[in-house]
Formats: structure tokens, sequence, C-alpha cells
């Protein structure tokens, strides 16, 4: 059994995410905490203290959206499946988050691509697979490679609200990408909303979850060193109360 690791750790102050979500990381260190680690002990002093050494501890200021996270129904819109209140991320049933992987290779897609239900069709043609319900589907678009860059902001292909459309119909609840968003990179969108003012563009893959409850996972990593079938996904996500989002710890289990 080989298990390969699909997510992006968090790192401190990196470009790969708008201004206001770079995660900062308060590092302190064996020394920096002992004082503080020998007051929980009456009267200890530092010198009571192995060398002097406390607790390692950080302290995060984080967005639920940093780092390998899935993104909750909820994130998309108040509401989902045409009128039920939106699930937020501890709501979500957890038997959909471990099942059958199928990997998708849109690598020959240009950055700012919109992918089509066609191009699925295509595709799982290509590999002879007919998508299972259940089946968590990743997308490999080749924009991890460009991770703590600004440049990875507007990496790779997105989905449209008529593929991920394709993708629910087929009984699949759980899906992601090796991109910042599930979309396409949001500076694309911008550009096509300017010159032909049609709103429903906007974040459409997302808001495809108004209508079907699902949920995708965004900075995936390592998707190149899958097979295209034939593995177990595992992604839980850690459960934030009343959140959007939560942050997952990705693996793929691998039969040798």
């Amino acid at each position: 059994m080989k298990i390969i690791d699909l997510s992006i750790p968090v790192e401190h102050g990196l470009v790969s995410d708008p201004p206001q979500q770079i995660p900062k990381i308060n590092y302190q260190n064996h020394q920096q905490t002992a004082e503080t680690m020998a007051s929980f002990f009456g009267n200890a002093t530092i010198e009571d203290l192995p060398e002097g050494n406390g607790w390692a501890i950080e302290f995060i200021n984080l967005s639920t959206h940093s780092g390998t996270h899935v993104d909750a129904p909820y994130h998309y819109y108040p509401t989902m499946n045409n009128g039920e209140p939106a699930w937020k991320i501890d709501e979500i049933p957890l038997e959909w988050f471990i099942g059958n992987g199928v990997k998708v290779d849109f690598r020959d897609k240009p950055d700012g691509y919109k992918v089509t239900a066609t191009d699925f069709e295509e595709y799982f043609k290509k590999i002879d697979y007919e998508l299972q319900a259940k089946d968590i589907v990743f997308i490999n678009t080749g924009a991890d490679k460009k991770w703590g860059s600004k440049e990875y902001l507007v990496a790779g292909c997105g989905m449209s609200a008529e593929a991920t459309k394709w993708l629910l119909n087929k009984g699949v609840r759980v899906c992601g990408t090796d991109g910042w968003s599930w979309d396409v990179p949001l500076p694309f969108t911008g550009e096509e909303f300017n010159k032909t003012g049609d709103a429903s563009i906007i974040w459409e893959g997302h808001r495809v979850g108004r209508e079907q409850a699902y949920c995708h996972i965004e900075k995936l990593t390592h998707l190149d060193e899958l097979p295209t079938t034939g593995f177990q996904i595992i992604c839980l996500p850690v459960s934030i109360k009343g959140a959007s989002a939560g942050w997952s710890r990705v693996v793929a289990i691998v039969e040798d």
C-alpha cells in the first residue's frame, strides 16, 4: 500500500493567496515559552526545566480557505438544493469524504480555460471509464507547480457550471482541483464579464451548489503522481462550527 499526500502545507507569508488571506504563523520555540510553561507548575522556574526548555507552540492567523481545504455548500450560497439551508462544514455527511478516486488530467488546457461538459465526456470516453456514484474526482490542471508565487492565483483551467453539473448528475458529491479555485481563475472571469456583461458567469461553478449540494476541494497537489483510477481517497475536513470550509489532509491510498 502506498499513501500519497495530496495536501499543500499551510506556510507563513506565501503570496499564493490574496493579501487579506495570506497565513501568518507566530512560531515560539522552547526557549521563548520556558517562563510561561514554568508558571503552570506552582513555584517552578525556568531552572527547573531541562536545559531551560519549555514547549514549542505556534499561533496562527489564517482563513478557513488557507491551504488544502474542503468548501462546504454554505460557502457558495446561503441555500442549497433549491431552497434548503446550506450545510456548513460541520454538517456534511462524513461518508462523502471517503471513496474511490478518479483523476482527470487536464494539464493540456491553458490557464484560464473554462472546462465544458463535452470536455468531460471526451475524457472519460478516452480512458474508457464510466463515473460511478460517490466517486471522488480530482482535476489535475498543473497549477500546483506555481504554488508559492503570485502566478498560482491565475494558473490552471477551471470548471464551468455545466461541467460541474455534469459531474453531479453522475452522482459525484466531492471533487477537487490543484488550482486556487474550482472556477476559472477570477481575473479571467473578470475580463470575460467586462466584455460581455453576463453576470451568470461570475463564480458559476461554485454557484451550482444553489441547485445541488456538493463539496469541492481546492489547493490540492501531487495529482500527477496518481493513477487515473484504482485508488481510494480520504479527505475528511476539520470540523469548525458553522464554517464555510475546513482544512483537510487529503491522502490517496494506492495498492501496490
